[in-house]
């Protein structure tokens, strides 16, 4: 799809695959799903070939990675009974290029909501569905993007029945472990229990509980008692300062005196490399369930993220197979998977401050009080915690009749979390329903 600037000159071409199901009556009435991953950098082909599409990469049942060869199977979980797939490839990802080398805005903020947001209008009126129920489907910084491109759209026109926000980051300052930020630290804090869980590292009294009953708890005093000592950085001390240092020992599975040397605040690198340090591995940042084999374990950090490792191949892979053998795309060019296309910094448009694009998913529900919004969280993401998710979601300032269109759903998996088959199966119902509630009027 050519996007073109005000003079009519073509700055980009935009690849995409689409899915549209065969005998499903009028088409101006199907329901209609724009797809897109994160990154910023990322293609399409995670939720592509892993939840939305088809076809999905076959892994092992709970997410690792199987042996190679790796193959694609028959996704008995797709959502093209119930809406057509519109997978997005944004500019600098997959074989998405620039066509003029001083088009470098598309490689930021701004000019990737306004790239996409011009790729569905051209979509919507090339094949001829403006009256299509629309929905958006995004990951991780894709769901930066969908909430971005929700209020851009709804000022030209387009207004969404649904979105569905999968592993969400739209207020960056709820992550960024940055000098004077202890936000993030409170936002980790359920993520870093669940996995200390996971991995058997906290006390048999704790280990007995389950997942739920664990976050649950670790959240009440993260919001609470947790966000109160960080406040009084240097004047927490003595016996304050010590039951702290407890608390936290006892949810994160670390030592005392590890909490107490990291002056109370476990940044997530530190955290991946230090939980398992004594079995001499590390954890994913994708999903924390993954386990690493690092050279050094005297680091501060892991050498790699295993759960991408795990995940990467087999799409890679697969995909590049089905684009020229099934979908008969010829081309030598490189399908950028994940990285490889933007050619300059990503340019955040921030002023020196935080992006957060839940202001213009809040105006977007202010003007389309008919938009339905699903979140999918994992409780094993450690890139984007499902704590900072909830808690943007309680700062939108929404009208109490607003908050309505909004339902969640948590897995017991990773970034990720259809990469697990019973987490797939799980999704797959409750975006059903989704689909089918935000379309009643």
């Amino acid at each position: 799809m050519p996007i073109k600037n005000r003079e009519g000159e073509t700055e980009a071409r935009i690849f995409f695959m689409a899915y549209t199901l065969d005998d499903a009556g009028s088409r101006g009435r199907r329901p209609l799903t724009f797809s897109f991953n994160g990154g910023p950098g990322s293609a399409s082909v995670w939720l592509h070939l892993g939840a939305l599409g088809p076809k999905r990469v076959r892994m092992n049942p709970d997410g690792t990675m199987p042996a190679p060869p790796y193959e694609l199977v028959d996704n008995e979980q797709t959502w093209l009974n119930q809406t057509d797939l519109v997978f997005i490839d944004p500019v600098g990802t997959g074989y998405s290029r620039v066509v003029r080398p001083e088009a470098q805005r598309f490689f930021g903020l701004n000019g990737d909501i306004e790239s996409v947001g011009e790729f569905i209008r051209m979509y919507l009126t090339r094949y001829e569905r403006w009256t299509s129920p629309l929905f958006l489907a995004g990951e991780s910084y894709g769901t930066t993007r969908a909430s971005a491109l929700s209020g851009y759209l709804i000022g030209r026109g387009i207004a969404f029945n649904g979105i569905v926000l999968i592993s969400t980051i739209m207020n960056f300052e709820t992550t960024d472990f940055a000098a004077g930020n202890d936000l993030p630290y409170v936002m980790f804090l359920p993520s870093y229990a669940a996995t200390a869980w996971y991995h058997k590292k906290l006390s048999s009294d704790l280990q007995s509980k389950s997942v739920q009953q664990i976050v649950s708890e670790v959240e009440q005093w993260a919001a609470n008692d947790y966000t109160l000592a960080l406040g009084k950085g240097d004047r927490l001390a003595g016996q304050e300062r010590q039951d702290v240092v407890a608390k936290l020992s006892r949810y994160t599975g670390l030592s005392p005196q590890f909490v107490d040397n990291a002056n109370l605040r476990v940044s997530l690198g530190l955290f991946r490399k230090e939980l398992l340090r004594s079995e001499r591995r590390s954890i994913g940042r994708l999903d924390s369930r993954f386990k690493g084999f690092d050279s050094n374990y005297a680091t501060d950090s892991p050498e790699f993220d295993a759960s991408e490792a795990a995940i990467r191949p087999p799409y890679t892979s697969t995909l590049n197979n089905y684009v020229r053998s099934e979908l008969g795309y010829k081309t030598d060019l490189e399908y950028y998977i994940l990285g490889g296309g933007i050619t300059s910094p990503w340019n955040w448009g921030t002023n020196n401050g935080y992006v957060d694009t839940s202001v213009a998913l809040r105006n977007a529900m202010a003007r389309n009080p008919y938009l339905k919004i699903f979140v999918a969280m994992g409780y094993y993401d450690m890139a984007t915690p499902y704590y900072a998710v909830d808690y943007t979601l309680h700062h939108i300032s929404l009208d109490p009749m607003l908050l309505r269109n909004f339902s969640t759903g948590y897995y017991e998996a990773g970034h990720m979390m259809y990469i697990d088959e019973k987490s797939l199966s799980r999704l797959r119902a409750d975006v059903g329903k989704f689909i089918d509630d935000s379309q009643r009027r």
